[in-house]
């Protein structure tokens, strides 16, 4: 199978690693001046993965698009737009196309398969594939499992079995809405995890990950979604990845405000909490902890003072 990873940075780098790893023909693109791309022209490798020499790197996107059987995306989620409108002039028959990003464009408070869609995709070949797992630990043989959904079941199929391997143990996934809201909506709660962190209230991420579970199935439910997608691979079971692991960008990011430090590299939550508050208030579902994180980026509220108003608010039953 030939396959084209469209996006080379951090988690494109490592699609491009495992399709090799199992055995397809795998052309990594990147943008030419672009400097995840750069950096693997140049040494072949970047902090977190070394290529192997099979794996061919282009900045060509037609010969990219033009020789896939299957086109993996992962670039920034708040790109996709503007990205798949330039993949849409090329002829895109038969072409699966898989998101590997977790996000809500923020201008718009659309999940990314309906971006793309709107973007030119066609419905029926157009998947996501989430969940746990980091780079550090996959190409170091630490298996974990993931979550691949459709519009269409007969993809989903297709690409479970042309992916699975003794690396990554894949799910058949049966709720776009509750897969996509779940995977982008994990990494705001990977912020706040970082803000716990940083505070060194660690024990509260037992209750950071129950609530924040409960408030993500509530805007699942109001979207037409399973809620109970919230307590899947998707979301909940991407908890430890991101709520506990030294790699995640998101937790990083928030204990890092927390510290007054810089984190320059890509945290998702941030744009994804800023887009979830527009939605949840439009659609009128509590998200107080996606509310918290988005008050703290936007009007540099606190984290403490944000706790306590949390602790403040009037009393509920647990499953409300």
């Amino acid at each position: 199978m030939n396959v084209s990873v469209l996006g080379c940075g951090r988690w494109g780098s490592f699609l491009a690693w495992y399709s090799n790893y199992i055995g397809h023909n795998v052309v990594s693109y990147g943008r030419p001046d672009a400097p995840s791309y750069l950096v693997l022209k140049n040494t072949g490798r970047n902090e977190w993965v070394e290529l192997d020499k099979n794996i061919e790197l282009s900045c060509d996107l037609d010969y990219s698009i033009d020789r896939a059987d299957v086109i993996i995306i992962s670039i920034s989620s708040q790109g996709l737009r503007g990205f798949f409108t330039e993949i849409a002039k090329r002829d895109l028959t038969n072409k699966k196309i898989v998101l590997c990003m977790k996000g809500i464009e923020e201008a718009t408070g659309k999940r990314l398969t309906e971006v793309a869609i709107e973007s030119g995709a066609d419905k029926n070949n157009i998947a996501v594939w989430v969940g746990p797992g980091h780079i550090q630990e996959f190409t170091k043989g630490k298996p974990n499992c993931m979550v691949v959904d459709a519009y269409n079941d007969e993809l989903i199929d297709y690409l479970i079995q042309n992916f699975r391997s003794n690396l990554i143990r894949y799910y058949h996934g049966n709720d776009i809405i509750g897969t996509e809201v779940g995977a982008a909506t994990k990494n705001i709660m990977g912020i706040l995890a970082g803000v716990l962190d940083g505070m060194d209230l660690v024990t509260m991420k037992g209750a950071l990950m129950a609530r924040g579970s409960r408030e993500v199935a509530r805007l699942i439910k109001a979207l037409g979604g399973n809620e109970l997608s919230a307590y899947g691979l998707c979301h909940l079971g991407d908890y430890e990845t991101t709520l506990f692991s030294p790699h995640s960008h998101n937790r990083r990011w928030g204990e890092a405000f927390v510290k007054g430090e810089k984190f320059t590299k890509l945290a998702e939550g941030v744009t994804t909490a800023k887009a979830v508050s527009k939605l949840a208030e439009r659609l009128g579902v509590d998200m107080p902890l996606t509310n918290a994180v988005t008050a703290m980026i936007e009007k540099d509220i606190p984290p403490k003072d944000l706790l306590n108003s949390l602790f403040d608010r009037s009393l509920k039953h647990e499953f409300y």
